[in-house]
């Protein structure tokens, strides 16, 4: 008797020690899809609307909750600290990522956001696969679900872009997939699996790639549905093709054999590339299929490629977005087939927006221009050199940022407080280019916060980051460019992005008050009724559900 007791007690022990914290109890969507377009501004949204189709970007404007008023709050809008924003729900001074690549102190060179050389590809006989998650600082959302549920959520990642696949996966996600612009293949790292899953080994093996390059590119509608653009032909538009013109049809018979994979991202048929591996993952690993919540994020980085190509008033970013939007829709059609329409929630974002073609801003003589990276390096040592007698003083000036010698200051007996500060004030008397000026005097021992009061701020990782920081007046960039456009500032063009919630328990509607790309996280875990990223700084903001 005392026996059956005994064994009575143990099996409810195990059953409340292992019981979940994500109780099935709780109703919660079959699969969560997180889609981030590179480079897509708000206001593509609305400026192409005319010319989208019912099941792509409409469906989610009119059956989801919109939000128009959606903003960055930190300085360097780039695509690595995009991605890990939008999934840590925090801001870089947390994160940890702080621009696409930075100078470390610690090696004297540069190194990528997720770039990782002790693990090997996989997929690949090159180093495409070399990467990790492990510069990441704080937890994901992809990460919290894999935490209340024991590991039992499937969590996939997939993008033409490493960093954009491997920072939204987090760090224990079940499969993170990337193109290698060598092969024309997806491949992972050893960090993930020892193997490509065989889906993904067929998926390749059937060169979807060589199939998009040889049909060419030519207009997604008829030619007078592209007015709203600026003229096909234009000097601010790169040849990417060596075709000697820049205006469709475009072919890919000049490029040089070698280099065929590389352009394939440059195009619309880079987006249907992952879109087909998405759905592929969906089917294959049976996605929402299972009692708890899995978790697809796919981010489609072709547009900002043509962005930096092309600008963003040109005939291909509009054929870019018009085929997005038929993408789109074919993925929330299957989704429709395979979750159930109502069983999956979905959200949209971008991870930055873009300047104005700058070109057409000179030409319409609005403020525009940049600043000569070289001499700007030639005066800031020079400086270093005539008022310290040591331009070593300097160890490295990137993504605006003045990194000093620790090691140099100490032979030259200096205060790094006034190094900082003479230097600071030396940019601002010489360079009226710059906007802001902030040392790390300055910095250290303040805040990030969910609001941009100080964007540079919420930028600044006091572990990694430099010494002595710089922002440029609106419409300038690093160093101008006639060809395409660029992005990575604090200002709207830059900070301005869509995000739409729809599907699961979301209602339709439109709103305009201000909210901030930290606050995805945030809402997702609210909806999931889960714990937020370890140093999440937003904020709920679907607060009326269906």
């Amino acid at each position: 008797m005392k026996r059956n007791i005994f064994l009575a007690a143990a099996i409810i022990l195990f059953v409340i020690i292992n019981r979940p914290v994500y109780s099935q109890d709780i109703q919660r969507p079959k699969l969560v899809v997180g889609i981030v377009v590179d480079q897509m501004r708000f206001d593509y949204l609305y400026k192409y609307l005319p010319y989208y189709g019912k099941g792509g970007f409409r469906r989610l404007m009119n059956e989801g909750s919109n939000f128009t008023f959606a903003h960055y709050n930190y300085d360097a809008t780039k695509t690595a600290p995009g991605h890990a924003s939008i999934y840590t729900g925090t801001t870089p001074f947390f994160n940890g990522i702080i621009a696409n690549d930075w100078y470390d102190r610690v090696t004297g060179k540069n190194v990528n956001a997720v770039a990782d050389p002790n693990y090997k590809s996989v997929g690949s006989l090159d180093d495409e696969g070399q990467a990790s998650p492990n510069k990441l600082r704080s937890t994901t959302i992809t990460d919290q679900l894999k935490l209340a549920t024991k590991k039992r959520s499937k969590v996939f990642s997939i993008s033409l872009k490493n960093r954009a696949a491997v920072l939204p996966g987090g760090h224990m996600p079940d499969g993170v997939f990337w193109y290698n612009m060598n092969t024309g293949d997806f491949v992972t790292s050893s960090y993930y699996m020892k193997s490509l899953p065989k889906w993904v080994d067929e998926f390749n093996k059937k060169k979807l790639s060589d199939k998009y390059l040889a049909k060419g590119w030519k207009l997604f509608l008829p030619e007078d549905k592209y007015s709203i653009s600026a003229p096909d032909e234009s000097p601010s538009e790169s040849d990417q093709f060596n075709e000697g013109h820049t205006s469709f049809p475009h072919t890919f018979e000049n490029v040089k054999f070698e280099d065929r994979y590389r352009v394939l991202p440059n195009t619309p048929f880079g987006d249907d590339l992952v879109a087909e591996l998405s759905k592929a993952a969906l089917i294959n690993e049976n996605l929402g299929k299972g009692i708890w919540t899995d978790f697809l994020a796919i981010s489609f980085s072709s547009p900002d490629f043509m962005g930096h190509d092309y600008g963003t008033e040109s005939y291909e970013i509009q054929d870019a977005y018009l085929r997005l939007d038929a993408s789109i829709a074919d993925l929330l059609s299957t989704l429709d087939k395979t979750i159930g329409k109502g069983n999956y929630l979905l959200f949209l974002t971008s991870d930055h927006a873009g300047l104005d073609t700058p070109l057409s801003l000179m030409e319409n003589r609005l403020p525009t221009g940049g600043l000569d990276n070289k001499s700007f390096r030639d005066s800031i040592k020079s400086f270093a050199a005539k008022t310290f007698g040591n331009e070593k003083l300097v160890e490295n000036i990137s993504n605006k940022q003045i990194y000093f010698s620790r090691s140099e200051i100490k032979k030259s007996g200096l205060d790094i407080h006034t190094l900082e500060q003479k230097t600071a004030d030396f940019i601002r008397d010489r360079y009226p280019v710059v906007s802001s000026i902030f040392t790390r005097d300055q910095l250290e021992g303040l805040l990030a916060s969910r609001q941009p009061v100080n964007p540079v701020l919420n930028n600044f990782n006091p572990a990694i980051s430099g010494d002595v920081f710089y922002t440029l007046q609106p419409g300038y960039m690093s160093s101008f460019q006639e060809i395409g456009t660029n992005h990575g500032t604090q200002y709207s063009y830059d900070t301005h992005v869509p995000v739409i919630f729809y599907g699961w328990n979301i209602p339709a509607k439109t709103i305009n008050t201000p909210v901030y790309i930290v606050d995805i996280a945030a809402t997702i875990a609210d909806l999931l009724k889960i714990t937020e990223p370890s140093a999440s700084l937003g904020i709920p903001i679907i607060t009326e559900k269906k």
